[in-house]
């Protein structure tokens, strides 16, 4: 019990680090949190510092999901309940990082990452979801919503245990509980497009 307190603690600290907001700083854009939408996430950093910082940003955030899982995987493996466990707390761990005041992003790049050692199909088909939904749509907070809703039913799919598409589930619980002034925005129809200057 206290090992996997110890390995799910470790991947929420894992999953806390900002790096959305260090890219952001890096690139000599400052503090993302007072940019843009406010938020500590990679579509921010690249409306705020460009699509270089955006781009490293999302390859980082990521990482550090993936490194969790994985490292979580090596030591605990058992019957993978910890691993998909992990993947949680690092997702818990960007969007409520303990070095941010508990302020932090949406925990879609982070789940991507945290799932791609656990369900490597799904977690591939889940971005051919999301770049299909931004090229029709255009808008950046549906297709990330659709490609985390669909990790679960893929991760079942192919294959994965319930541990892991269950976790899957929880995880897409959060990202669409931070998608909600997305969503606002959307019923209003203010929402900001991909390329869109406003």
């Amino acid at each position: 019990m206290l090992r996997t307190f110890l390995l799910l603690a470790a991947s929420y600290l894992i999953g806390s680090i900002p790096f959305s907001y260090l890219v952001a700083r890096w690139f000599g854009a400052g503090d993302v949190r007072r940019l843009g939408s406010g938020n500590v996430g990679a579509t921010n950093v690249m409306r705020s510092a460009g699509k270089t910082a955006g781009s490293l940003a999302f390859l980082l955030d990521a990482a550090k999901g993936g490194v969790a899982t994985f490292i979580v995987s090596r030591l605990d493996p058992g019957d993978g309940l910890t691993p998909s466990l992990a993947a949680i707390a690092a997702v818990l761990g960007h969007v409520f990082p303990v070095w941010l005041g508990f302020r932090g992003g949406k925990g879609v790049a982070t789940g991507l990452g945290a799932f791609v050692p656990l369900a490597p199909l799904a977690a591939a088909s889940s971005v051919v979801v999301f770049v299909s939904t931004l090229v029709v749509s255009r808008y950046v907070s549906v297709s990330s919503i659709l490609a985390a809703s669909s990790l679960p039913l893929l991760a079942a799919l192919f294959g994965a245990s319930p541990a892991v598409w269950l976790s899957a589930t929880v995880c897409v619980g959060v990202i669409a509980w931070k998608h909600r002034p997305n969503f606002e925005r959307l019923i209003a129809g203010n929402e900001r497009r991909v390329g869109s200057k406003q």
